[in-house]
């Protein structure tokens, strides 16, 4: 538990900090990189959520002006977000919220956007020349592996016995004799997939590189063409029948394709920089404890 002058950070706090580090690096960095660096998106989330309210207890404290005409604003643009005032209403009374706390909590938003604003208001824009110079030191890692798409149904032995193994393998191949005969791929996994993709996503495993799974199924997949339906492919988690629905060859992005990336990316990270610092300011008042 982490207090903050007093008062607790619910966990919820965090979690949102933590989804919006995922999304937004999910755009700069390859998924298995992306993967490597969760616990430290973790452990920045906490301080994140830290420095969150430390900026709206300076906000408060402030007393930072916000229109009622911004609030209007503000809530309009969130009430088309969630898709309009019905879906809105039903939001917050799941919530266990109404229409005046959400305004109030909307006006101490502003008022935490405004002061953020003013701490890295005077931030300069990245020029052409640094993002040049990012991109040449960190052109590796903008660079794309080599990545298949597919989807699969599991099919896993009872046992270790002979026959366990064939009455897997039997129905695996049931399945796959109904596919050829026109049934849907992703309706059969979603029915007898014992892997968990199967129910949540018709069997898709969306895009993944090389490496990434176990090396039968790897070998196999990337020996597939886009649209073929493999034979039964064993590894050590049992019968997989694999279908490659697409296929991406190894690409490295000139500068000029993602230029525009770079610089929202240094632009970011220089406001983050100077936002750490104010907050880095607010820290040293305030009492911060973590039990």
């Amino acid at each position: 538990m982490i207090k903050v002058n007093g008062s607790v950070i619910p966990q919820e706090a965090i979690d949102f900090e933590l989804n919006r580090l995922i999304q937004f690096y999910a755009r700069h960095l390859p998924e298995d990189q992306l993967r490597k660096q969760l616990g430290a998106l973790r452990e920045q989330a906490k301080e994140q959520s830290i420095g969150a309210r430390l900026l709206f207890d300076e906000a408060r404290r402030l007393d930072i002006r916000v229109t009622d005409e911004e609030v209007a604003e503000r809530i309009a643009s969130l009430t088309d977000q969630v898709g309009g005032e019905e879906k809105l209403q039903a939001m917050l009374e799941k919530q266990g919220s109404n229409k005046v706390q959400f305004a109030e909590q909307v006006r101490n938003g502003r008022r935490v956007d405004k002061l953020v604003e003013q701490a890295v208001g005077e931030c300069p824009e990245p020029t052409e020349e640094e993002c040049q110079i990012h991109f040449n030191e960190h052109s590796d890692e903008y660079s794309k592996p080599e990545q298949a798409q597919a989807q699969h149904i599991l099919i896993s032995p009872v046992g270790e016995t002979p026959n366990a193994k064939l009455e897997a393998l039997g129905r695996l191949n049931q399945l796959r004799s109904r596919i050829e005969a026109g049934e849907d791929f992703s309706e059969l996994a979603a029915a007898h997939s014992e892997c968990p993709s199967g129910k949540q996503a018709g069997g898709s495993l969306g895009w993944f590189p090389r490496g990434a799974m176990a090396a039968e199924f790897d070998e196999a997949v990337f020996s597939m063409q886009v649209g073929e339906l493999s034979q039964a492919i064993e590894t050590q988690f049992g019968y997989h029948l694999i279908k490659k629905l697409d296929h991406n060859e190894p690409a490295t992005p000139t500068y000029e394709e993602i230029s525009d990336q770079i610089k929202e990316f240094l632009r970011h990270a220089r406001r983050g920089e100077a936002l750490s610092a104010y907050v880095a300011e607010l820290r040293e008042k305030a009492v911060i404890e973590e039990t």
